[in-house]
């Protein structure tokens, strides 16, 4: 599979009816009770949305969540409904440049709790170990490295901020969010496919050190897994054979993003700076990898970003 050499879309589609554009997906109406999504080549990172795009990128996080959803399909309900342009309805169909980057879905009320699973110490639960010897109100054992292993995944949920940063809650105060039902039901599902998950990508030589899941309910109260499915967008995928306890190991994930604005003086305020050619190319080449790793297919971007 390859794509083209510009990133997609630099607005939204001239049909349908757009119902939300996100940092990176665009949500249409697509019928009752139905909705297109469509995941451009948009990038974010500090919560700005990035220039330029990186081409491609959007068809991985389709063609991964996809893969996903299907993999796991016996843990818990999924959204999708179609993964085939021809089968959309119109004016979706006729509709080429969707090719491998859009699906119809069910629409369902999404649950305002961002589902975080971490099996390692890293990123923001490091940070907030290293202050408190805890993460989400969760003790966990004394003298614990960066990137170490964690005795057992832990449930970590965060807001669901429209605006401005996530931050992480205890679970008591997502059943005083959502009620004690719903919460115990968001960190079951979610440990189970995290756990589910992680096992099959270690075979695979890579480790999901954590993820983030959302979920949403349907017209009769069901639980449905939504939006995306383990990606590099939503997950911090390492190689397996380069992992080292007590640093942060190299990864196949939007953290290669983050790292260069962390060193690039930029005061993560807007504007962005500009995401120079090797970054590009080298966020590609990682995207690529962790989805040939994880699916054994390939996929392939134009040289040079």
């Amino acid at each position: 599979m390859s794509f083209p050499e510009r990133p997609y879309p630099p607005e939204p589609l001239p049909s349908g009816t757009l119902v939300r554009r996100g940092k990176v997906r665009d949500v249409y109406a697509a019928g009752p009770g139905r909705l297109l999504l469509v995941a451009s080549d948009r990038i974010s990172a500090f919560d700005v949305v990035l220039s330029p795009g990186i081409p491609g990128t959007g068809v991985v996080l389709t063609q991964l969540s996809n893969f996903w959803f299907d993999e796991l399909r016996d843990v818990t309900a999924h959204h999708l409904v179609s993964t085939a342009r021809p089968s959309f309805p119109p004016p979706f169909d006729g509709l080429a440049e969707l090719d491998g980057r859009a699906v119809v879905a069910r629409a369902v009320r999404i649950v305002p709790i961002e589902c975080v699973v971490r099996g390692y110490l890293i990123g923001s639960g490091w940070k907030e170990y290293q202050a408190r010897g805890a993460v989400c109100g969760i003790a966990l054992p004394p003298a614990l490295h960066l990137a170490d292993r964690l005795p057992a995944p832990i449930f970590t949920p965060s807001t669901k901020a429209e605006v401005g940063h996530d931050e992480n809650i205890s679970f008591d105060e997502v059943v005083g969010r959502v009620g004690g039902e719903t919460a115990e039901r968001l960190r079951d599902v979610s440990l189970r496919l995290y756990t589910r998950a992680a096992e099959f990508a270690e075979e695979r030589g890579v480790i999901i050190a954590d993820t983030k899941f959302e979920f949403g309910v349907d017209e009769d109260g069901a639980l449905v897994w939504a939006d995306e499915a383990l990606t590099p967008d939503s997950s911090r995928f390492w190689p397996r054979s380069e992992y080292r306890a007590g640093s942060n190991p190299p990864s196949f994930d939007k953290q290669f993003v983050r790292d260069y604005l962390e060193t690039s003086g930029w005061d993560k305020q807007r504007p962005a700076p500009q995401l120079p050619a090797q970054v590009i190319a080298g966020t590609q080449a990682r995207y690529a990898e962790a989805y040939r790793r994880l699916t054994g297919k390939e996929i392939h971007f134009p040289r040079g970003g």
